[in-house]
């Protein structure tokens, strides 16, 4: 048998000899070195005010979940006015630019429902491009709160059970989507009947509604209040409801996302109560 060691894997697990070789002599050829970070780029970071870019964080969904956050999650009370003026004015920035991309489309529907004798404010007037208004026949502002408030509690406990770190049914990955789906089942059920869900995305866009077709923007049958306003007691009471009858503060010891406060010895105390 011929000597076939001139073939054979020279300590590579997978690769041949002429693989080899080209390998060990062009894998640097292409490659691009990574920019080297100059002390200028450095010192202006570092001069940047930190609020700046503080309020781009995970999971303040909009100022009620800020709060919950403060309530239950230890989050800072000083910075929560902070975060929910950044969500407002991110909002109202937001606003500002659809009505600037479709000025033209907005002016020629304005002037149509106003010759129509409609006005602009209205539920499916040119106003409700920005926020929320109540139907025609939607005049029972109790009804208008219990959707309001119903649908804000169903978001509220589906995004503090996602966050949760103890819940094996949703991972880190799927919160997401179980997130995303939640919104787009209350959208799909009661955006017809009138719902808000945000009070930055609704307060920051009906600024802007105010500012382009006037006062009717928060008076128009006296709802402006339940859509900015509603959906913090009803967030802060779905958090309640999952915290004192669904969180397993032990198991979330146990991963690791919390410690107890007396330190391991009070941990190890906790789960020889629990029989573990």
């Amino acid at each position: 048998m011929s000597d076939l060691s001139h073939v054979q894997r020279l300590h590579t697990n997978d690769l041949e000899l002429g693989a080899t070789e080209a390998i060990q002599k062009h894998y640097e050829r292409h490659v691009v070195s990574t920019k080297a970070v100059s002390q200028r780029k450095l010192d202006f970071e570092r001069a940047r005010p930190r609020w700046l870019r503080e309020m781009m964080a995970e999971a303040h969904f909009n100022p009620a979940m800020t709060i919950c956050f403060a309530t239950w999650q230890g989050f800072p009370w000083k910075k929560v006015p902070y975060y929910i003026f950044a969500q407002i004015f991110g909002a109202f920035m937001a606003g500002l630019f659809v009505y600037g991309q479709y000025h033209e489309q907005i002016v020629a529907y304005s002037a149509a429902t106003i010759a129509a004798g409609k006005g602009t404010v209205f539920n499916g007037g040119p106003a409700s491009i920005f926020c929320s208004f109540p139907g025609e026949t939607q005049t029972n502002l109790g009804y208008l709160f219990m959707i309001e408030f119903f649908v804000d509690s169903y978001i509220g406990i589906i995004i503090w059970a996602c966050l949760d770190p103890a819940n094996p049914f949703v991972s880190p990955q799927a919160a997401p989507w179980a997130i995303g789906l939640a919104y787009s089942t209350m959208v799909w059920a009661f955006a017809d009947i009138t719902i808000s869900t945000n009070m930055a995305r609704d307060l920051g866009t009906r600024l802007v509604a105010l500012i382009f077709f006037g006062r009717e923007a928060f008076t128009y049958h006296s709802y402006s209040w339940i859509s900015i306003l509603v959906n913090i007691p009803a967030t802060l009471f779905a958090t309640a409801y999952y915290e004192m009858l669904m969180r397993d503060s032990l198991q979330k010891i146990g991963k690791g996302a919390a410690v107890h406060e007396h330190g391991e010895e009070g941990a190890l105390e906790s789960w020889d109560a629990e029989g573990f």
